[in-house]
């Protein structure tokens, strides 16, 4: 049926015509941007690519998605987040790019209205062609359907030249076809290997931290490259019953010189926990919480040492979250990824700052039972779970680009599975990636430090003799592929921190390494 003929043909004919062309793969055509015959009846998936590199780009991106969602555009993925040099005119900022996968009701025309309006709203006006802005949305698939109008192409005509934009496609589709939809905008490429087989003749993976492209993720008012090196996080309990300890820096003094001694040590980031989570572990109020940690909090962010470093804390309560984060907290680590508190992800989604979404079957009182123990394949059920976490924060709006993961070793794990959750690292991010690039890519954070399964395998019985042993079990997370080391002797982990960064250098690129 022609596109003249489609319009003038009566609606259940046109309807049967949509349904025939789907059938066959094939795209319906649309002459103009309103025509009654948008197709706009049911859910369509979507993927929109975000750009910005005109004023706060991170704030642009964060009005641009809650504006896209008021619209009727349900975001269900994110991808990763890109800092990457201009594209066709480049005596202008650095661009931020990322994308999204929705489902919409608008139909192609609408929905390109629905983003001009955006567009509008954010500050974008008429300017060069590939210039600066504020924002920028793209159409990058509609559905099954291919579109030409006087307006709108879709796909986007220049989808394939694009790492920029090819790399948070890949992040959004996974290693999986998981849907008809997905399998047609793979055929739209036109290579027989789809879009996968044009990501790699691009130049793939190898072009992150190669052609101005970087993965970064918002921390602080920075974007930071995870991949550069390993950070290590110092660990503060305030708690007088933590494991290893306990007791020793309750008061707001003794707080603040063991943060001055782990950051003159060489601490990148500070974790502050005021709520045990060792096994059977009581759990305190909200309240008993926050009366224990913000006093602490508030003097750490008014040492003049804290300058550039980062501070986490160590909480499962969504409102100590909040709080913690009005007083200039970081970062927020959960052990429960939301599992402890059902408000948790509603909160986060606002808070604009990283998220750890840890690993635990149950809570700190049960963890060690012996059903929580149970697994048949200890790092494919730990990428399971820990997923459907992530996917359920995602849901809730936690962009992809603020997760990181944590596969929880010492949490309802044995000690042969902690050994296979270090070593498994690889495997981890593996089982995540057929689902999502974008979560895959997340920076790791292990915490082993001094924990049982060490004193069990090195037969020490006292948490604080366990610190050799800490190192090696560092050591071996690092090399498997571990972003982010949570330890409570700074100094010698940082040591072997950088010795396995030199290593990890010179192993991917020999002819680049100096000392």
């Amino acid at each position: 049926m022609s596109a003249l003929k489609y319009l003038r043909a009566p609606r259940h004919q046109r309807f049967a015509a949509k349904k025939y062309l789907e059938v066959l793969g094939f795209s319906s055509l649309h002459t103009a941007p309103n025509s009654s015959v948008e197709l706009h009846s049911q859910d369509e998936e979507v993927v929109i690519a975000l750009g910005s590199n005109v004023g706060n780009r991170l704030h642009n991106f964060k009005e641009a998605l809650k504006s896209m969602r008021k619209s009727g555009i349900h975001i269900t993925r994110h991808a990763c987040l890109y800092e990457t040099a201009p594209a066709y005119v480049t005596d202008q900022p650095r661009f931020l790019n990322s994308a999204v996968r929705a489902v919409t009701k608008l139909g192609p025309h609408e929905l390109l209205a629905a983003l001009k309006r955006i567009e509008k709203d954010l500050g974008r006006t008429d300017g060069i062609r590939y210039g600066p802005r504020p924002i920028d949305l793209d159409i990058l698939f509609y559905g099954r359907f291919k579109v030409r109008s006087d307006i709108l192409t879709i796909p986007h005509e220049r989808i394939w030249e694009r790492p920029f934009v090819m790399a948070p496609l890949m992040d959004l589709l996974g290693s999986a076809i998981d849907s008809d939809t997905v399998t047609s905008w793979h055929s739209f490429s036109g290579h027989s290997g789809g879009l996968s087989e044009l990501w790699e003749k691009l130049g793939g993976e190898s072009l992150i931290g190669e052609e101005g492209m970087y993965r970064v993720m918002p921390l602080a008012n920075t974007l930071l490259d995870w991949s550069r090196r390993t950070s290590v996080m110092g660990i503060l309990n305030l708690t007088p019953d933590s494991f290893s300890d306990g007791g020793n820096f309750q008061s707001v003094k003794s707080a603040v010189s063991q943060v001055q001694l782990m950051i003159s040590e060489g601490a990148d980031i500070i974790d502050i926990g005021a709520q045990s989570t060792r096994p059977m572990a009581s759990r305190i109020s909200v309240e008993e919480e926050l009366g224990r940690l913000i006093p602490v909090l508030e003097a750490v962010m008014s040492m003049p040492e804290v300058e550039g470093k980062l501070i986490s804390v160590d909480t499962f309560y969504s409102e100590v979250a909040s709080e913690a984060v009005s007083k200039g907290a970081h970062i927020i680590n959960d052990v429960s990824a939301g599992q402890l508190d059902a408000n948790m992800f509603n909160v986060m989604a606002d808070l604009d700052v990283p998220y750890v979404a840890m690993h635990m079957r149950g809570d700190p009182c049960t963890m060690q039972n012996s059903e929580n123990l149970k697994y048949d394949n200890v790092c494919k059920e730990i990428s399971s779970e820990l997923y459907s976490r992530i996917r359920e924060a995602e849901m809730s709006g936690i962009p992809a680009w603020r997760i990181i993961i944590d596969p929880g070793i010492g949490f309802s794990k044995k000690t042969e599975d902690n050994i296979e959750v270090l070593t498994g690292l690889p495997d981890i991010r593996a089982e995540i990636a057929k689902t999502s690039l974008a979560i895959s890519q997340a920076p790791i954070l292990i915490g082993p430090s001094r924990k049982k399964f060490l004193g069990e395998i090195c037969s020490r019985p006292a948490a604080v003799e366990r610190d050799p042993a800490t190192v090696a079990s560092v050591t071996a997370g690092v090399l498997c592929g571990a972003n982010i080391v949570r330890v409570h002797n700074v100094k010698d982990n940082l040591d072997a921190v950088k010795l396995c960064d030199a290593i990890l250098r010179q192993k991917s690129s020999p002819m680049k390494f100096r000392q």
